[in-house]
C-alpha cells in the first residue's frame, strides 16, 4: 500500500476556493489511479473526483463538474483538487485515495481503492 497525507483544508466563504493536496510515499506512485471522496456529518461518504496514473484522464460527480479540477504531479508524488466556486453544503472531510490501476483507468467506486488518507476538513461559511 502507498502512504497518503493530506493538507490544504480549511475555511473559506460560500464561493471561495481551496486546493487539497495529497503527497504519497512507500510505493511507485505513477502506478496509482488517485481519487477524491468526501463525507459530511451524518452521511455516507461521495465521490469527488479520479485522475488516471499518468493524469490524462479525469472524471468528477456531477456536482462539482465546472467548479473543482484534479490533478497530479509524479515526480512530486502529489495530487491536486483545486475547488472553485465552494457551496456551504460541501462542507465535508475530504479524503485521498489510491487504487494500483492498469494505465488509463479511473475508479468512482470507493471500494476500488486500498489506500487513504486521514481526511482534511473543509468548511464552507455561508
Amino acid at each position: 500500500q502507498v502512504q497518503l497525507v493530506e493538507s490544504g483544508g480549511g475555511l473559506v466563504q460560500a464561493g471561495g476556493s481551496l486546493r487539497l493536496s495529497c503527497t504519497a510515499s512507500g510505493r511507485t506512485f505513477s502506478n496509482y489511479a488517485m481519487g477524491w471522496f468526501r463525507q459530511a456529518p451524518g452521511k455516507e461518504r461521495e465521490f469527488v473526483g479520479a485522475i488516471s496514473r499518468s493524469g490524462t484522464s479525469t472524471y468528477y460527480a456531477d456536482s462539482v463538474k465546472g467548479r473543482f479540477t484534479t490533478s497530479r504531479d509524479n515526480a512530486k508524488n502529489t495530487v491536486y483538487l483545486q475547488m472553485n466556486s465552494l457551496k456551504p453544503e460541501e462542507t465535508a472531510v475530504y479524503y485521498c485515495a489510491a487504487a494500483r490501476a492498469y494505465y488509463g483507468n479511473i475508479y468512482i467506486d470507493a471500494y476500488k481503492y486500498d489506500s487513504w488518507g486521514q481526511g482534511t476538513q473543509v468548511t464552507v461559511s455561508s
